[in-house]
């Protein structure tokens, strides 16, 4: 039976798709019980999941909904009930006729003070609401804020939220948010607090008052390396809200701006009582159903909470001198915001599924940045640590103190189990290393069978491996460590970025250290002395 006009839970009436993402699609409804609209989220099982995985994926979701339960707040979307249909979790919520505050700022290039004053109070009331009942949001941005029909101002999408008490699951793939809007501690792998939402929501109003994010690079990891290493810019456009946006983007967690100082501040700049300040003409225009994103075949795909659950309207009308130009604006813009969303979640996907980082680009594939040489290289601490609660973790290594510290927790795949990433990235994106650990990987495995997922994810690139010294790992070893290099390439042949990976495997009692150099494969004989060598072999567990 086609989804549309289908019955969930003998209850809900599917009418039509809002969107689909990833992991996930959501209709417009109707409730045959309340006869009322609803937006109704189902979980899609992508082909070839295992059980356990799929047991997983609907224990997050019954989590999700769990968390937004837990809620009720005038400026966050309400949650209406969670079924069971056929085995699978369906969320049913709130039908926002609305736009988003991304779509907003693509119409009309950015906020007034008095849209900004409305948007800030209302986001800090909803945060400070999620943070009373022990939820983050973790994901605070444009794309998430709803601007109703009717005025309404709501904070959406809390499909990476996590209560605290809940902290223990873990995910496929990145659960830290979109990078430009991530607070530096965060970034550097840190724990995702209320100040961390608060930092979020600095970022987005930083978005809303400029029109366009507070840091920007050409890629996933120079965004990030320019959230944690670059100053915090001074709000552009901003006026009165400036010192409040500055207050919430501070570097320290704890000299944050509270959300209660930040809607005292606010609350003179609000709008009339009884006013509009965005004035949205609620007239709806067509559905627009839109496609699965594009998926490599033997890419994993990350977890996505799926679209939002509002119906598209029509967009603030613009100025009737403007006519059919404005109008043909509007839908190059919507378009080029859709397709920059699927980009930002598609490179964060392919960063969890363990790929290359960075896109082709000129700086790398035609001038090269010089190498580091072992003098520059400083001892660095860090951890990698699952979410799943397990000990120890942390290690030395020696890497330039510039580069950018990344953490990321992968999920278990058919041959292997979960494992915690921490990258080092260059400025340039051309560098990097990776150290993975697998705790608990012995006694049922052996590196063969990590090798083997290698082979499995790049064949015909994997290049025999070879025993090594291990003198600095002084520990008990259940094998041999060894050591090979495969290479990957991404992009057209004619402007491809081709990258060469040199791979350490290192046994420690039960755990299963891997630690990998990532150089421009131009690089590779020069890269293989003077930067995998003089790196894997300071590396130590702690």
């Amino acid at each position: 039976m086609e989804d549309q006009e289908r019955l969930i839970a003998a209850r809900y009436r599917l009418l039509h798709m809002l969107g689909q993402g990833s992991m996930g699609t959501v209709w417009a409804a109707h409730d045959e019980v309340l006869r009322r609209q609803v937006a109704v989220k189902g979980i899609l099982r992508p082909p070839g999941m295992p059980d356990a995985a799929a047991d997983e994926l609907r224990e997050r979701t019954m989590r999700e909904a769990r968390a937004v339960a837990a809620l009720s707040h005038p400026n966050l979307v309400t949650l209406y009930d969670v079924v069971q249909h056929d085995g699978d979790p369906y969320v049913v919520m709130e039908l926002v006729p609305s736009r988003s505050l991304g779509e907003v700022l693509q119409e009309q290039g950015c906020l007034t003070e008095k849209q900004g004053a409305a948007v800030l109070d209302a986001v800090a009331a909803a945060l400070a609401s999620a943070h009373r009942a022990g939820i983050t949001h973790r994901d605070v941005k444009p794309g998430n804020v709803l601007i109703a029909d009717d005025g309404r101002i709501k904070l959406t999408d809390f499909g990476i939220a996590r209560n605290v008490a809940e902290a223990t699951m873990t995910a496929r793939g990145i659960t830290l948010g979109t990078p430009a809007y991530i607070a530096p501690e965060v970034a550097q792998g840190g724990d995702v607090s209320e100040a961390a939402d608060r930092w979020s929501l600095g970022a987005t109003m930083w978005a809303a008052m400029a029109g366009e994010p507070p840091y920007v690079g050409k890629n996933v990891m120079q965004t990030i390396n320019a959230v944690i290493n670059g100053d915090v810019p001074v709000p552009a456009g901003a006026g009165r809200l400036a010192p409040v946006i500055s207050g919430l983007m501070r570097k320290d967690p704890a000299e944050r701006l509270s959300l209660v100082d930040v809607r005292k501040q606010v609350y003179p700049l609000l709008p009339e009582p009884g006013t509009d300040a965005f004035e949205v003409e609620s007239v709806p225009l067509p559905i627009v159903v839109r496609p699965k994103p594009k998926i490599e075949p033997d890419a994993p795909l990350a977890d996505d909470p799926g679209p939002l659950p509002f119906m598209i309207t029509k967009p603030i009308a613009p100025p009737r001198e403007r006519g059919r130009v404005a109008t043909t604006f509007l839908l190059v813009a919507a378009i080029l915001l859709f397709v920059a969303g699927s980009g930002g979640g598609f490179a964060l996907t392919r960063l969890a599924a363990g790929a290359p980082l960075l896109p082709p680009t000129e700086q790398t594939v035609q001038t090269l940045p010089t190498l580091p040489t072992a003098p520059t290289l400083q001892p660095r601490t860090a951890s990698a640590v699952t979410a799943i609660g397990d000990q120890g973790g942390k290690f030395t290594l020696n890497v330039e103190a510039s580069w950018a510290m990344y953490a990321e927790q992968r999920a278990a795949d058919k041959l292997l189990p979960p494992s915690a990433v921490v990258h080092f990235v260059s400025d340039s994106g051309a560098y990097e290393v990776a150290v993975q650990r697998f705790p608990d990987f012995y006694p049922a495995r052996r590196i063969s069978t990590y090798t083997a997922a290698v082979q499995a994810r790049w064949p015909g690139r994997f290049f025999g491996g070879e025993k090594v010294p291990t003198a600095n790992l002084a520990g008990p070893r259940s094998e041999d460590s060894i050591q090979f290099v495969y290479k990957t390439v991404e992009g057209e042949e004619s402007n491809a970025l081709r990258r060469s990976h040199f791979s350490r495997v290192l046994p420690y009692g039960n755990d299963l250290w891997v630690v990998e150099v990532v150089v421009p494969t131009e690089q590779e004989d020069e890269a293989r002395a003077r930067l995998f060598d003089a790196i894997a072999s300071t590396f130590a567990p702690v």
